[in-house]
């Protein structure tokens, strides 16, 4: 007889991968809840989306709140080094590399996404109106309510948490993680492997007024997400447009170059920002809105995201440097795939590991192809603009940039990116060894 439950899933946090997950359960008519430690509205990292969200907002009707919130539309993105095009100039094998490279999302149709442009968002508005939008479809939503953890038996899961002095235990027939880098069952269960690799921090703020023609070509490119190479090694800002006039700005370096002090943080900051004097003058004539917020840790895996009755998803599952703006793409990605399994799980009546092989098959290929993007990225960044700039790779390189990852593994731009790596780092001679990064191939190997 199977056991008395109070509802068929129980999500671990209403960020974007448990509201959406809530959103497509609640849709389905499966008895979900979601509990979120929090209360909404909060500030978090992570404001630029990427077109293949926007797949996602249509099955979920929630487009129509993007566009009433007017939320910024993002056509494309630029990428930008120190000094002139002359930085990476050279004639190799028809590749033309240059120190200023941009993407526009129109050069390539998506399937399942009509529009010409995603969104930058302020998170703390976009999270709770996506949790909002769950509750509407159906899920059940509690806020200040933290999970400390789960017992799991043979035929139920129990999720623990304290009200007062009191513990209490919600029980489902199955659990979803999606408490963020949290990684509540993740760490619980010991599946998480941090990555030694990509050891990331970010510092990060919002500035008021800042002028974003000071790096943009044309006005139409003014609400691009831009990100500028420092000349630190595998160090770069982001530039996120939040609103007309608030504009997200952040600098992010490995851990060995991270300041230790609040004071020298801030000291680090601004000399980052100075050494590009173009953006620095400009900040300098804004107004910072926000004391300086810091994330550290950024990148690590799980070597199970799923089990018996277990499944996480966003990034409670996996989490990678976010240059190309992966981490809300990922999460909510996470859900829709996630949501598949589950409901057959539910229609069923199993709840075993191998209900959700589809979900982990399909979730482990599209992040391992980003990590692998991004750690070409880093050894090598003439090689990215280069492809962006070549039209026998641009729409390749774009279409992993619209976040369109999942449908095969290791694809040809990929496999070719990585050839002209491992061909560069041999040749001491080569034109653009001296452009290598500094982590080596043998050291970026993807733990996912």
């Amino acid at each position: 007889m199977e056991a008395q439950t109070d509802f068929d899933v129980g999500i671990i946090g209403g960020g974007p991968a448990g509201a959406a997950l809530g959103a497509y359960l609640g849709k389905a008519g499966v008895s979900c809840v979601v509990l979120e430690r929090e209360l909404f509205p909060r500030p978090h990292v992570g404001e630029s989306l990427v077109p293949s969200s926007t797949r996602i907002f249509a099955e979920l009707d929630f487009l129509k709140v993007m566009e009433a919130e007017k939320f910024p539309h993002k056509f494309g993105g630029v990428w930008t080094a120190p000094g002139s095009s002359k930085v990476y100039s050279h004639d190799w094998k028809g590749f033309e590399a240059n120190a200023y490279a941009d993407l526009r999302f129109s050069e390539r149709d998506q399937p399942g996404v009509g529009q010409a442009y995603t969104y930058h968002v302020d998170r703390a508005k976009f999270d709770v109106l996506l949790l909002q939008h769950a509750n509407k479809l159906g899920a059940e939503v509690y806020e200040g309510v933290d999970v400390r953890g789960i017992e799991r038996s043979d035929d139920r899961v129990d999720l623990v948490y304290a009200m007062g002095r009191r513990t209490c235990r919600t029980s489902v027939k199955m659990v979803v993680d999606a408490s963020g880098r949290r990684t509540l069952v993740g760490n619980q269960l010991k599946w998480k492997v941090r990555d030694t690799v990509f050891d990331q921090y970010a510092l990060h703020t919002w500035f008021e007024n800042f002028d974003r023609s000071v790096a943009a070509e044309t006005s139409a490119k003014l609400d691009y997400i831009y990100i500028h190479f420092l000349p630190i090694s595998n160090s770069w800002i982001w530039q996120i447009p939040i609103t007309e006039t608030i504009t997200s700005v952040g600098v992010v370096t490995q851990k060995k170059n991270f300041a230790k002090t609040k004071e020298s943080r801030e000291q680090f900051f601004w000399d980052c920002i100075s050494s590009r004097p173009e953006l620095f003058e400009a900040l300098k004539r804004s107004a910072q809105l926000r004391p300086l917020t810091d994330e550290g840790d950024y990148s690590y895996s799980m070597t199970k995201i799923i089990d018996d009755r277990v499944v996480l998803i966003g990034d409670a599952a996996r989490f990678v440097d976010p240059i190309f703006s992966t981490g809300v793409s990922i999460a909510l990605t996470g859900a829709r795939l996630s949501s598949w399994d589950i409901v057959k799980a539910v229609e069923s009546g199993s709840y075993s590991v191998d209900a959700f092989r589809e979900y982990e098959s399909t979730m482990r290929r599209g992040t391992t192809n980003w990590y692998e993007f991004i750690r070409c990225y880093y050894r090598l960044n003439v090689l990215f603009t280069a492809f962006v700039r070549d039209p026998r790779t641009r729409l390749d390189v774009l279409k992993l940039v619209q976040g369109d990852v999942y449908d095969e593994l290791d694809p040809p731009v990929l496999q070719k990116m990585r050839s002209i790596v491992s061909e560069v780092e041999r040749n001491p001679n080569h034109i653009w060894h001296k452009q290598l990064g500094d982590l080596t191939s043998d050291a970026l190997r993807a733990t996912f």
